[in-house]
């Protein structure tokens, strides 16, 4: 079965700083991928390659059977790529409900009553339905994570990029939210999520990749990686038996 998401060979450099360093992975449709990694490996990176807001210098990225190395970032969203940003930034002006809208409109391709349901309804799965005519800026930091989770999906995604979505968040909190994105995942939606939060990763995902330096370390079964001496070396700062 051919891949649903496949980087190949992907690196990207800034002068002697490599974020990208051959990186090279798949996902099937449905599946939900975790990324660790410390701060500063490069995961944040790989969206943006991904998304296209970063070129890479070489490699190849294939979405959906089309090449999407070299495509603007604007037609990989239209094709089925949405995120979220580690710091949400919502229009704080407007409300929940609009700013869920510009999503649907601007990204999601929709218009008139077919947005407005279908806001209706991804508000209703992220738990902000109740908030709707609450301007953004008055949300919690829960509301706000969810309302960025709301704007990504809004979008109509095929795949949806999660950017550390749980930190700072309190334990109940986390849970909350873990549950939603479960639900979501439930739905068949493919999801990349990079997280600090690991057990809230490990409840979620189908598979779990490690990134340092912009490499990937390994890749697989979420708690056979977590158990891993070298991962726990690199990521957890314990030391590997000799």
């Amino acid at each position: 079965m051919a891949a649903f998401l496949q980087l190949d060979q992907v690196s990207k450099s800034f002068g002697a700083v490599t974020v990208a360093d051959a990186l090279s992975f798949d996902l099937q449709a449905g599946q939900a991928l975790g990324v660790i990694g410390p701060n500063g490996a490069g995961k944040t990176s790989m969206f943006n390659l991904i998304t296209g807001t970063l070129a890479p210098s070489s490699g190849k990225i294939t979405f959906d059977g089309v090449d999407i190395t070299r495509q603007s970032s604007a037609k990989r969203c239209r094709s089925g790529m949405a995120r979220s940003f580690q710091v949400p930034q919502p229009f704080s002006g407007m409300t929940v409900f609009e700013n869920a809208m510009i999503a649907a409109t601007q990204a999601g391709g929709m218009h008139g009553a077919e947005a407005e349901n279908y806001c209706v309804e991804i508000l209703e799965q992220t738990e902000l339905l109740d908030r709707a005519n609450t301007p953004a800026g008055g949300l919690t930091l829960l509301g706000r994570k969810r309302l960025e989770l709301t704007r990504a999906l809004c979008a109509k995604p095929k795949l949806l990029m999660l950017d550390e979505i749980a930190g700072g968040l309190t334990e109940a909190e986390c849970t909350s939210l873990v549950d939603t994105i479960k639900a979501i995942h439930g739905r068949g939606v493919t999801i990349i999520w990079i997280e600090h939060v690991v057990h809230a990763l490990l409840a979620v995902v189908d598979k779990l990749m490690v990134i340092d330096f912009g490499s990937k370390i390994a890749e697989g079964e979420p708690r056979a990686i977590m158990e891993s001496p070298e991962v726990q070396q690199i990521y957890l700062g314990i030391e590997a038996d000799g």
